[in-house]
């Protein structure tokens, strides 16, 4: 407990630079690791079923972020909560905080589960246009059936998380995280392999795999040596903490609703238009086949190596808030301005380095996911990847600013800056982009979309940042200048 307390402590006196790296390793580690296991899962998919799997689990993601977005509304708000109330020094409300969030996981949690499963047919459709084959329609519904009867372990897993690094535990959440992929790197390939039990194999391994972690999590709470722990008067709902946690958790829910509902008209228009266009890899033409769910896989998987990336920049963005958190709450402003730049320094060396894995080596990457040898189908959406992911990845060097600056806002509780940046990427540029591009030039409208719609709200993002700089500045010089 004493280490624990000592550690949080740290956070308002040790050097920027050695407090980034002691939260930002751990976080970096566990993101990484999950978003790893995100692609040994397709990986193992794409192998083992088929690429009719990989865009069925392309259909799915949209639905899957959206679910998970009540997960991160809760886990996030909740976290930027207790960091700041422990900077203030109020251990009590920290506690009453964690107990507020495991209540709202746990409503959240059933109600997505009834309502996602009881329309579950309807969603798939709506999320795919109506436009997949019913072969990929099958395998998405095959899937989903079985992740949302875990839905409630994943809220409360993915939750309780955020607050132990928040707490002053990022290595128990590392090795929280890993014993999860670790499970399900394991238990995936016997499920799928070796059981037979092909597409659902894998959802059986990501519940087990998690319920297994939620476990430790329980026992880590309910310790007496922990620095927070749950207590019986800290489970009862109390509004005033609700409303704070859904505030500020309510950036990143946009954020996820967001990435859904452009993910649902990203695989509508790859479905309609994908070959359309004259500077298309593969055209619907001249391809005997269904060329509209090679163009869904083929966006999946760019999905799932963007993500990798952009979860490790997330991992700094991640160590970041516990210690931005601390030094607001404790009024130590020149602190927050040098954690902010010194991670969107190494957020930005991230984003830098797979901008040059999608322009370098996009074919190696593809070929990871679907074996070329196993006919026209896996060869076509090899091609369609690479070309995407060198198109895709254009300006994503400054993608890793971006990321730093929505979190940013999030941890010093400046809700609606940060929901508007949340909002900026998606709905304002990405979109209408979107619409507007690949109607004329296929799908390569849609790769062009990313990187323009990356472009302009970097633009946005730095007019934020320097107006918010400016503002803590003048907040410091008024302290000092008052003493």
């Amino acid at each position: 407990m004493a280490s624990a307390h000592n550690n949080t402590v740290s956070l308002g006196s040790d050097s920027i630079g050695k407090l980034l790296a002691r939260y930002s390793i751990p976080a970096i580690i566990a993101m990484a690791s999950s978003s790893l296991y995100h692609i040994i899962d397709s990986i193992f998919i794409g192998h083992g079923v088929g690429g009719a799997a990989i865009a069925g689990m392309a259909v799915t993601l949209p639905i899957m972020n959206i679910a998970s977005a009540f997960g991160a509304m809760v886990g996030v708000g909740a976290a930027a909560r207790i960091s700041i109330r422990l900077g203030e020094g109020n251990k009590r409300a920290a506690e009453d905080t964690l107990g507020n969030a495991v209540l709202l996981n746990l409503v959240l949690g059933v109600g997505i589960m009834l309502t996602f499963l009881f329309f579950l047919d309807p969603i798939l459709i709506f999320f795919s246009g109506g436009e997949a084959s019913a072969e990929t329609l099958d395998y998405a519904r095959r899937f989903m059936r079985i992740i949302m009867f875990g839905n409630i372990i994943t809220h409360l897993y993915l939750g309780l998380n955020e607050q132990l690094r928040a707490s002053g535990y990022p290595r128990k959440a590392m090795f929280i995280m890993l014993l999860s992929m670790a499970l399900c790197t394991i238990l995936n390939p016997l499920f799928i392999f070796g059981f037979g039990w092909g597409i659902e194999g894998s959802a059986i391994a990501t519940v087990i795999a998690q319920t297994i972690a939620l476990s430790v999590q329980i026992h880590h709470y309910t310790s007496k040596s922990s620095f927070l722990r749950f207590h019986r008067r800290s489970l009862r709902f109390k509004r005033p903490i609700v409303t704070a946690i859904i505030s500020i958790g309510m950036a990143p829910f946009l954020l996820n609703v967001c990435a859904s509902l452009v993910t649902r008209f990203m695989n509508t228009a790859l479905l309609k238009y994908g070959g359309t266009g004259e500077m298309d890899v593969i055209s619907a033409m001249t391809f005997d086949g269904n060329v509209g769910d090679i163009y869904v896989g083929a966006y999946g998987i760019m999905n799932r190596v963007i993500l990798l990336f952009i979860m490790v920049a997330n991992g700094f963005n991640q160590g970041m808030q516990p210690i931005v958190g601390y030094n607001y709450g404790a009024k130590q402003y020149g602190r927050v301005i040098k954690v902010l730049k010194y991670t969107i320094i190494c957020a930005t060396c991230v984003t830098t380095f797979a901008f040059l894995v999608g322009l370098l080596f996009p074919h190696q990457v593809a070929a990871a996911f679907v074996d070329s040898s196993n006919g026209a189908t896996d060869r076509a959406m090899v091609d369609v990847v690479a070309q995407g992911l060198g198109i895709a990845m254009l300006v994503f060097p400054l993608v890793g600013f971006q990321i730093v600056a929505g979190g940013f806002f999030q941890y010093i509780g400046r809700a609606p800056l940060a929901m508007f940046m949340s909002t900026t990427r998606q709905l304002l540029f990405l979109l209408p982009l979107l619409l507007m591009l690949t109607p004329r030039y296929g799908a390569m409208g849609a790769w062009m979309s990313m990187p323009i719609a990356d472009g302009a709200s970097v633009l946005v993002a730095t007019a934020l940042i320097i107006y918010q700089v400016r503002k803590l500045r003048r907040m410091e010089h008024d302290m000092h200048f008052s003493r």
